[in-house]
């Protein structure tokens, strides 16, 4: 009878010391957990422009220097961390320039937005002008016909806000260069074959972004 029990008490010892097991890695897991959610290094968005279409860009230069235009964009951002959403703490927005000189600015979120973890979010991006000045000066002028004579044009898109992450006091500026060629489409064309392009970020100088 003696050597039953203590078989069965042999039983329970082992029983009991694998749940302690278990619940101290349950434990030390969330712990982990803790750490990277509130301590750990963060994975900055990825922006992306991942289509465009120029269907016209053409100078004017009476009676000033101005530039008339037609231009979506097809522009990507995306949450890559797996438990952290991001909330725009500024409105996000895109500037468009030809030759170093601006010609577009354009509203892509509103302050207070917000993005889940690992989400996508696309946005549609469409401006046109009849005639909005540029200050391009001779360079830019010159540049703007070596352009023309190839039908490619070559235009940046800088992406600017400030996004806070949940559960994180941290607010990270974001300042991305998207390098964009574009051929103009021709009259009547339904499509221009355009290639993705990632946008890159600036590195920022808080080491917690």
């Amino acid at each position: 009878m003696c050597g039953c029990c203590g078989e069965c008490w042999d039983n329970v010892k082992d029983w009991l010391i694998c749940l302690a097991v278990v619940i101290g890695l349950i434990v030390i897991a969330g712990v982990v957990i803790v750490i990277v959610i509130f301590g750990g290094p963060l994975r900055h968005v990825r922006i992306r422009v991942e289509d465009a279409s120029l269907t016209r860009f053409a100078l004017v230069t009476t009676p000033t220097t101005a530039l008339a235009y037609n231009l979506t964009l097809a522009l990507t951002v995306r949450n890559p961390n797996w438990a952290i959403g991001i909330k725009h703490d500024k409105p996000l927005e895109a500037a468009y320039s030809f030759d170093g000189q601006p010609f577009e600015r354009v509203h892509v979120a509103d302050k207070g937005d917000k993005q889940g973890p690992r989400k996508t979010v696309v946005y549609h991006l469409a401006s046109s002008s009849e005639a909005r000045g540029v200050a391009l000066g001779n360079a830019g002028e010159a540049e703007f016909r070596k352009e023309n004579a190839t039908g490619v044009f070559e235009v940046e898109v800088a992406v600017t806000g400030k996004f806070k992450y949940t559960l994180r006091k941290t607010k990270c500026k974001i300042e991305a260069t998207c390098p964009l060629k574009l051929q103009l489409a021709a009259p009547g064309a339904t499509s221009v074959v355009f290639q993705k392009v990632d946008c890159e970020l600036a590195k920022s100088d808080d080491k917690y972004c």
